[in-house]
């Protein structure tokens, strides 16, 4: 029987790509990875394209290996992985959209990213001019007796980002959403096309902003990868650092957020001033809320300010002392409790087969972090667990987020403990050639996949970035079934997917 490892060994492998291989693969080749996907041997990380070349990125099951197959396409088309394995139906319709490669049987053929109001069709590939009126969206049908449609957004009250969501119901009770995206699209591929490093870093940080820190180290990882230069253990350090400050800042808006949506603002208040005391200790440390653009390719752009541990250590001690109140005050809320247990529940057959990450997966048994596995640095090098439910609905999420909580504040306890001192960046070295790099890094959501290739003058010559809610968004349709309108917003905050992230 076929494996990932089996496929890249009989297949062309191309050089200069790191630390994964990638192997140009026939049809047939092609056809066994999807069949491998279809039967839950591999897990789908990644599937994007260039102008006549299409790419999947594999992660195997038993030995945990990634790697990536490439399918020639001289008349761009392919076999459809969709066609067997559904979690890759959206990522081919995108992938028509930007490259114009046709996925032969996909089961799903309309427009994705695209909405026709682009001046171009197919940016990514051989561009032409677009049609002069878009044509409507065609909604899939729904039949049955006393059913009727609520269309939400794209614009919503609140301030948050554009996203249709339209609910068909019978009384209270939905029966289909179906979700509408791509209102974000910013051409994230296209301008990094032709970048060099540096500006191209800073794109990256701000393909979704909450996950900066996230996407700045998936992308520096990839480049360094490409060129195999190593950053120094202190800037290591200090990138795990900020990445586990980044994960309490989000999970304290989240819980917040989900127990404000329950109609409980007292949570609500507490959670976001606790977000914003790690946001003020970020500014404090590194110079800015976010810590965007303080994780660079070769190692950090900020040290840790002289006084840093200390004002860490103080903001530990202080979310020590009141966070144990508040969850508390969750768990024994039984209006909370009422909104929360048993709503929108995943399975973990569900989780499993869309390769669902971070709280969403381990709140429905799915128990993957990139930290861990694949791994990387300093990871290794610590002690911490990753929390893991079966229950798989809203109230699952937030004890997920919570666990996430005490595992962070552990995480940054030995990292001051053990950071070492030295230098915080490494000059990252020319390139004379063309190289890949890949990285798969664990952001508060899940998992982040960044792959990307460097001309012979070191530019990027492509760039592909995949958000952790691309396997996310598709789940909360299925998990909203059978649960009452006024649920939605819990089941959608419990999964807090991106909207830029998934746009690009």
């Amino acid at each position: 029987m076929a494996t990932l490892r089996t496929l890249i060994a009989a297949a062309q492998l191309i050089a200069q790509h790191a630390p994964w291989p990638r192997a140009l693969v026939g049809q047939a080749g092609w056809l066994e990875a999807a069949a491998l996907l279809q039967q839950q041997q591999c897990t789908l990380l990644g599937l994007w394209g260039e102008p006549n070349l299409v790419h999947m990125a594999l992660l195997d099951a038993a030995s945990q290996e990634a790697g990536i197959l490439s399918l020639a396409c001289p008349d761009r088309r392919y076999p459809s992985v969709g066609h067997l394995h559904a979690p890759a139906i959206r990522l081919e319709r995108a992938l028509r959209d930007l490259s114009g490669l046709e996925a032969e049987k996909l089961p799903d053929r309309r427009p994705w990213l695209d909405h026709g109001r682009w001046q171009i069709r197919h940016p990514l590939g051989d561009a032409e001019n677009a049609a002069p009126e878009p044509s409507p969206y065609p909604f899939l049908a729904v039949e049955g007796e006393s059913l009727h449609q609520i269309p939400v957004g794209p614009v919503h009250a609140g301030i948050i980002e554009p996203g249709h969501f339209r609910f068909t119901a019978s009384g209270e009770t939905i029966v289909r959403l179906e979700e509408r995206l791509g209102y974000v699209h910013k051409g994230i591929e296209t301008l990094m096309a032709g970048q060099p490093i540096e500006p191209a870093a800073r794109l990256a940080g701000r393909v979704s902003g909450d996950s900066t820190v996230a996407y700045a180290l998936a992308f520096a990882r990839a480049v360094e990868a490409a060129l195999g230069v190593n950053a120094p253990a202190r800037a290591v350090w200090l990138r795990a650092l900020m990445a586990e400050l980044e994960r309490l800042a989000n999970h304290f808006g989240d819980i917040g957020a989900i127990c404000n949506d329950a109609a409980f603002a007292i949570l609500h208040a507490q959670f976001g001033w606790l977000r914003e005391q790690v946001l003020r200790v970020a500014e404090s440390c590194f110079g800015h809320r976010l810590m965007m653009d303080r994780i660079v390719p070769g190692g950090v752009s900020h040290d840790l300010t002289g006084n840093g541990a200390e004002t860490i250590a103080g903001l530990l001690a202080q979310v020590r002392q009141g966070f144990p109140e508040l969850v508390e005050l969750y768990d024994n809320t039984a209006s909370l409790q009422d909104r929360t247990v048993g709503t929108g529940i995943l399975s973990a057959e569900l989780a499993r087969q869309f390769g669902a990450g971070g709280y969403v997966g381990r709140a429905s048994g799915r128990a993957f972090d990139a930290r861990r596995m694949p791994g990387y640095a300093p990871y290794d090098q610590l002690q911490f667990e990753v929390p893991l439910l079966a229950e798989g609905d809203v109230d699952a999420r937030v004890w997920i987020r919570i666990r996430e909580v005490e595992q962070s504040l552990a995480l940054i306890e030995q990292m001051l403990r053990q950071l070492p001192s030295g230098a915080t960046m490494r000059p990252v070295p020319a390139c004379a050639e063309e190289r890949e790099g890949v990285a798969l890094v664990e952001g508060f959501r899940g998992d982040i996949l960044v792959w990307l290739k460097l001309d012979a003058a070191g530019k990027i010559a492509r760039c592909h970035l995949r958000d952790p809610s691309w396997f996310q968004w598709p789940l909360l349709e299925a998990v909203i079934e059978g649960n009452i309108v006024a649920d939605f917003p819990l089941c959608n905050k419990s999964f807090n997917c991106s909207y830029s992230g998934h746009d690009l």
